[in-house]
């Protein structure tokens, strides 16, 4: 399976009809375009996929909320540059109370990130915000 087929299959929910991807940043973070022309940010941190207005794209990728670069720079000296296909993430989710801290942050398949986050989103979606939220690992 590929990038785009993990966006397809784990963020349907969302209504997001995926072609092309336009962007990546090292925080597997994507920019989307859609069968409809219009571009998704697909956010797998806080659990988000959310059309951006057309003429806020550039200020978007030039803006440091998507270069996040004191958070990239300490992880990449904490922990390697990510290798191909690979990015850096939250361990937890910020969207599940995880911290933009260094003691958070791992590295992932991209596509495993955006089928793992997406997962997660489509199960929480319709919790009221503050509800807890225990995740078990099933072997």
């Amino acid at each position: 399976m590929d990038l785009l087929d993990s966006v397809r299959n784990a963020w349907a929910f969302t209504g997001l009809v995926p072609v092309r991807i336009l962007h990546v940043n090292a925080f597997g973070n994507l920019l989307v375009e859609d069968a409809s022309g219009r571009v998704w940010r697909l956010c797998p941190e806080e659990l988000a996929c959310q059309i951006v207005e057309s003429e806020s794209v550039d200020e978007l990728i030039a803006s440091e909320d998507w270069k996040m670069e004191p958070l990239v720079a300490r992880a990449a000296a904490e922990l390697g540059v990510p290798g191909a296909g690979r990015c850096f993430c939250l361990k937890v989710p910020g969207a599940l109370g995880g911290k933009y801290e260094i003691e958070n942050v791992g590295t992932i398949s991209l596509e495993e990130l955006i089928a793992f986050t997406g997962d997660v989103a489509a199960r929480v979606k319709d919790l009221p915000d503050g509800t807890r939220v225990d995740i078990k690992i099933v072997d």
